[in-house]
């Protein structure tokens, strides 16, 4: 796995993030880990086709979920993610991949996604554990959302 596969995601989600809800995050280590889906998470999964194969799927805590949707919202506060959380959040994932895809198409690689897939549970995620190249993004005041990127 190459780290050039998560840097147009990365970039991507920060200018999003930012003009979403005028906080530039941070990154964290970016690492090769086995990705596991965690209760109490929710995991918006992309997936790529084209030049390159795989997925890419954005996992964050339910409660910084609900922080980040509240923010993006204009201070609404969510207090459960909804069907209408469901569709911002996975709204935020859509933007991020589509803009990075743009990237990737200015870079000389043809790339296409699929619509975002929302997943709170492990047996509905249909997903076999594997390894991804991740990388969390801070987002003060929120918490992280985690990056991780599946090249077949």
């Amino acid at each position: 796995m190459k780290a050039e596969y998560i840097n147009p995601f990365l970039e991507s989600a920060r200018i999003v993030i930012e003009q979403m809800i005028n906080i530039r995050p941070t990154t964290g280590q970016l690492g090769i880990k086995d990705i596991k889906f965690v209760e109490k998470y929710i995991w918006i999964q992309i997936g790529i086709t084209g030049q390159m194969q795989g997925d890419i799927v954005f996992g964050l805590h339910e409660v910084v979920a609900l922080k980040l949707v509240s923010a993006m919202m204009g201070g609404f506060v969510l207090t459960e993610m909804d069907e209408m959380g469901h569709s911002a959040i996975s709204e935020l994932g859509n933007m991020i991949s589509g803009n990075a895809s743009t990237m990737l198409y200015n870079q000389g690689v043809r790339v296409d996604i699929t619509p975002p897939k929302v997943v709170q549970s492990v047996t509905a995620a249909g997903f076999i554990p594997k390894k991804a190249l991740t990388i969390p993004l801070i987002i003060e005041g929120i918490g992280e959302l985690d990056i991780q990127v599946i090249m077949t």
